[in-house]
């Protein structure tokens, strides 16, 4: 029997409302809570991290405030070449303790800030249509509009909490609520221009990886803009204003607080959506306007094993990752000699560096290395999230499903990570001793350097480890990983300053290899650390052969 089935006539009105502007928003209210709901973690996680953060340094660098000797130290830091790099520098003329964390310190809450909203947008706009939830959930009475605008406003509410809690963190410490607001406001404006550039490029390719490498390329030429326009001109110059950065800079808060500048950062978050919302109406759902590169109908041949298959998908974050830290480095062992000039340096700047005057500089390119290395560890924190991602997106299921072991799946992206860091180092160490070599003109720098990067590197396999025991026994926790990444940051920046006990400062993996090139290597604690880097990964192995699959 056939049936015949007739489509009725809507309802009185019915037929016009459907092409009111209004329905594009649909559903967006639902979406909004359910965004809430799936990041009823990570988002508080964001958001207390950098308060958690912020106090840590606002309590590190009031120890470093105390003395005129102390102050006229950091003022080195925030003049020239060097304080270009974190920003133009305003009120060194009278430095106190939020006036530092503001000025130097502010521009890594800028990139945090950054971060969290356009892997907001990102995740909630196009991984969803990248994964086929979108087309569903579109499906219902859902407008067009709707994913976008829930993301934008999630985000929008994200930074505006951030404001008020970086606002309470410095009045609670305190420091003037008023000016703490403005600072936070700063921070949340620079992260609503790049909720807006996001939902740009979202709209341009097919994949979230790239939308992200492209709001995170523009997050980096608007850094590399504001640096070069503040190292033309004291204070900032007028290249300095074609960056958002710079905008949030301007702001000035603790020295003459100024509210005007959020404008700019305000108007352009406007521009970059609406023009995200103009592109979306002219591409198919799932698609970009830019279209996706026909591949290969069959793989190469060296891709025909887990080891290779985990290179290819970390291809790109090394590559990435490589060349940002190489040119860090290549700058920061340049600017060495101007950082480690003993002429006005206090005491405790002096411990920090190693605690003689003779080895100032060693004491500088120590810091430096571990900060590298830290920064390293986020690299490989990620490329175990994005194993975890391959799981519960079900693309690992179907390879698991073959001849493909469990062992041999996780265990060649532990071994790319792991590999891929050592060459990381490698190269990093090699770029920072070339420039120290001929900044210094002693080419012994170049060894030295790239076996101080070397040396970190088995206390950054222990995070590797880390994570892989979390994904193999509770994978929803594999971002504890990240505590441990903040923890050795503030312990080698502070923790010599803070005078903090020898066992506080040994739960930092990278502390164990000591401060090469000022110290030597332990090669006792390196071989420990190697071994228990291997033990956790065979353990997160282990785990994860027993465990079930959690797709979603």
């Amino acid at each position: 029997m056939t049936t015949t089935l007739t489509a009725e006539a809507p309802a009185s009105g019915a037929g016009a409302s459907a092409t009111r502007p209004g329905d594009a928003l649909a559903g967006t209210g639902a979406l909004v809570r359910f965004i809430l709901r799936r990041d009823r973690i990570k988002l508080p996680a964001w958001l207390l991290g950098m308060a958690l953060l912020l106090s840590m340094f606002l309590n590190g660098v009031a120890e470093l405030t105390k003395t005129e000797e102390q102050r006229q130290d950091l003022l080195r830091i925030m003049e020239g070449a060097t304080g270009a790099i974190f920003g133009p520098g305003y009120g060194r003329d009278d430095i106190t303790t939020e006036r530092y964390v503001v000025g130097v310190y502010g521009l890594f809450f800028f990139v945090l800030a950054a971060l969290m909203s356009l892997l907001l947008v990102a995740r909630h706009t196009r991984a969803e249509e990248q994964n086929g939830r979108a087309e569903l959930v579109r499906s219902a009475v859902v407008g067009r509009n709707a994913h976008l605008t829930a993301a934008l406003v999630v985000a929008a509410g994200a930074n505006v909490a951030l404001a008020l809690l970086l606002g309470g963190v410095m009045a609670a410490n305190g420091y003037g609520g008023a000016d703490g607001l403005l600072f936070g406001a700063s921070v949340g404006a620079v992260g609503l221009v790049f909720a807006g550039v996001t939902a740009l490029t979202v709209q341009v390719t097919e994949y979230s990886r790239a939308a992200t490498a492209m709001a995170g390329t523009v997050l980096g030429a608007a850094w590399a803009v504001r640096a070069a326009g503040d190292m033309i001109e004291d204070y900032g110059s007028p290249l300095s204003w074609f960056s958002p950065l710079a905008w949030s800079n301007q702001t000035r808060p603790y020295v003459d607080g100024r509210w005007w500048p959020l404008l700019l950062s305000l108007g352009l978050a406007a521009v970059t959506a609406t023009a995200g919302y103009a592109l979306s109406g002219r591409r198919d759902v799932g698609a970009g306007l830019v279209a996706a590169r026909a591949g290969r109908t069959d793989a190469a041949p060296w891709l025909r094993s887990p080891l290779t298959a985990a290179f290819r998908l970390q291809r790109t974050g090394l590559i990435g990752w490589t060349v940002a830290l190489t040119a860090s480095g290549f700058l920061f062992g340049g600017l060495g000699e101007q950082v480690a000039d003993p002429a006005n340096m206090s005491e405790d700047r002096i411990d920090m560096f190693g605690g003689s005057v003779d080895t100032l500089l060693d004491g500088y390119l120590g810091v430096i290395t571990m900060f590298t290395a830290v920064l390293a560890g986020i690299m490989v924190v990620l490329g175990v999230q994005s194993a975890r991602t391959e799981e519960t997106k079900g693309r690992a299921e179907p390879v698991l499903a073959t001849a493909t072991s469990r062992w041999a799946w996780f265990g060649g992206y532990l071994t790319v990570l792991a590999l891929g860091l050592v060459a990381m180092l490698l190269i990093v160490g090699l770029a920072t001793g070339i420039a120290a070599a001929v900044a210094e003109s002693d080419g012994s720098y170049v060894w030295d350097l790239t076996a101080a990067h070397l040396a970190h590197a088995p206390g950054i396999l222990v995070m590797l480890g880390l994570a892989a025991l979390l994904f193999g026994v509770l994978p929803r926790a594999i971002g504890v990983t990240w505590a441990v990444l903040g923890y050795s940051l503030f312990v080698g920046f502070f923790g010599e300053i803070m005078d903090l006990p020898g066992w506080a400062r040994n739960l930092s993996p990278v502390e164990h290899a000591g401060q090469p090139p000022l110290d030597d290597v332990s090669w006792p604690a390196t071989v420990t650390l190697l071994l228990i880097a291997a033990a956790l990964a065979a353990a997160g192995l282990v785990a994860f052969r027993r465990r079930d699959l959690e797709t979603t």
